[in-house]
């Protein structure tokens, strides 16, 4: 989609000339009253659509001022669209457009100017997609991680923050201060207890700045857990152009994603909420088991296949799915999976198992296995470590998350069996080039250095002589033999 397309720029509903569904709302009617943190490419593609399905639903004042803490790029594309973006969403029955109205402004990489948006009276909740290492968390303690640069930072000049605790924190101080009542604060990152472990968090930065501001924050701020799924792949040429075809217009910040999505969220809003259910989203007095049936099922499964899948050679995940033996160790992962799960009343874990490989193979969805590959060290401990030692304590078979971690360490030599190097793309890369640069390419040496660090593995793993071997035996066939033939060897035994 080069400057020299003869159509227009999507910059208004009117503009819209092709197929694609419009709002049934006007955008411009309805004021702003959410702020979302983490301007991406699943943002636009899940919670900016429900909010997108609320508005023309049932009305109100709920559209979102979307942040970019960093990046410049995305906004830079929203801008002159006023906002407005192409959605297409790809499955096997076809693919289907439509246009979201329910961005009103974007801001990007300016902590001035999203602090002064958390403070917009306007503003009753404040959703998040940031990953899991945009936080700061020390998840172990429950609280703020003094050592993540951004809340470092941010605990040297707290006034002007611009790391997410920072500027919660300050923005709930400065609308306690002004009478403003404080906005529900709400995870959409796939992280265990999201809601808890963002509330902890945030009291932690505040008790470490202002102790009876914590105390505040303890009592008087909602921080709602919830568990989203909907798998979306990055955006290419083809998402463009199909967005141009179905709209009329250029459209550089067309999403694409699958038919399915899901949204599950404690129902805690003292300030009000969206009708969001009218995009499907469920409310539950308690999210936690169905996220830990996602985290453990479809994302430890995700983890498992997008390192062994990139390693022997399968860019997507759908192709993945057409390797027999790779797609049999993704069932066996997900049997695994589900067998250490409790029973949760009118869910079928079959049934889930079985819908998720059917999404895992959409031929219409190019996810690609090296983008799932990335933050290892931040997805591991909920995705594999946790189910791991549910199914130690249960005597269920370890076999499946060993040979999901030792697929992982093999990615963090940086080298392909073919020599071809790559870029990890974790926040702890540099920490595990230092561990593993000099020490043999052996399996027990490579696992016991990454085993050992800080903050990582479990110490009931990382001491448990069955799971040790377990990784050890699994991770001497990736290396010996090759990916490919080690993912073989695994599927016959």
């Amino acid at each position: 989609m080069s400057g020299g397309d003869p159509r227009p720029r999507l910059a208004s509903l009117s503009d819209v000339a092709g197929s694609a569904r419009l709002p049934t709302y006007q955008p411009d009617d309805h004021g702003m009253g959410i702020v979302h943190l983490g301007l991406g490419a699943f943002h636009r593609a899940h919670q900016a659509v429900a909010t997108d399905d609320a508005l023309a639903a049932a009305g109100g004042d709920w559209r979102i001022c979307a942040v970019s803490l960093r990046s410049t790029a995305l906004a830079e594309a929203l801008a002159p669209q006023n906002g407005l973006y192409t959605l297409i969403e790809r499955g096997t029955e076809g693919t289907r457009a439509r246009v979201i109205g329910s961005l009103s402004q974007v801001i990007a990489n300016d902590p001035v100017s999203t602090l002064a948006a958390l403070c917009d009276t306007a503003v009753k909740i404040v959703t998040l997609t940031v990953t899991e290492k945009g936080y700061g968390i020390d998840r172990a303690n429950g609280g703020h991680d003094p050592s993540h640069p951004a809340v470092a930072a941010d605990l040297d000049s707290p006034e002007t923050p611009s790391g997410v605790l920072g500027l919660l924190t300050a923005a709930l101080k400065l609308r306690r201060d002004a009478g403003i009542a404080p906005f529900t604060v709400l995870s959409c990152d796939n992280l265990p207890e999201n809601g808890q472990l963002l509330r902890g968090g945030v009291i932690g930065f505040a008790r470490a700045v202002d102790t009876e501001l914590a105390d505040f924050i303890a009592a008087e701020v909602a921080f709602p857990s919830s568990m989203v799924d909907r798998i979306t792949p990055a955006a290419t040429d083809q998402t463009l152009a199909d967005a141009a075809t179905a709209t009329g217009c250029v459209d550089l910040a067309a999403v694409e994603t699958e038919q399915f999505s899901q949204w599950v969220i404690e129902d805690h809003f003292p300030q009000g909420r969206p009708a969001w259910e009218a995009g499907g989203a469920i409310f539950v007095a308690d999210v936690t088991p169905f996220e830990r049936a996602k985290l453990t099922m479809l994302n430890g499964t995700h983890s498992m296949l997008a390192y062994a899948g990139f390693l022997s050679g399968h860019q997507f995940v759908r192709d993945v799915m057409g390797d027999t033996a790779l797609a049999a160790l993704v069932r066996r992962h997900l049997q695994a999976a589900g067998q250490i799960l409790p029973p949760l009343p009118s869910f079928n874990m079959k049934a889930y198992a079985a819908a998720l490989a059917d999404r895992f193979r959409n031929p219409a969805i190019a996810h690609a296995t090296y983008q799932i590959a990335m933050d290892g060290t931040e997805k591991l401990p909920q995705r594999i470590f946790a189910p791991a030692i549910a199914a130690l304590d249960a005597g269920q078979p370890l076999r499946p998350f060993a040979f999901a971690t030792a697929a992982w360490m093999r990615y963090t030599l940086g080298v392909s069996d073919a020599g071809e190097r790559y870029a990890l793309r974790d926040p702890r890369e540099d920490e595990i080039r230092r561990l593993i640069q000099s020490v043999p390419r052996d399996a027990k040496t490579i696992r016991t250095a990454l085993s050992g660090m800080p903050n990582f593995m479990p110490a009931q793993l990382a001491r448990s002589e069955v799971w040790n071997d377990a990784v050890d035996d699994c991770l001497d066939a990736i290396l010996t033999q090759g990916m490919p033939a080690a993912i073989l060897a695994e599927a016959s035994r």
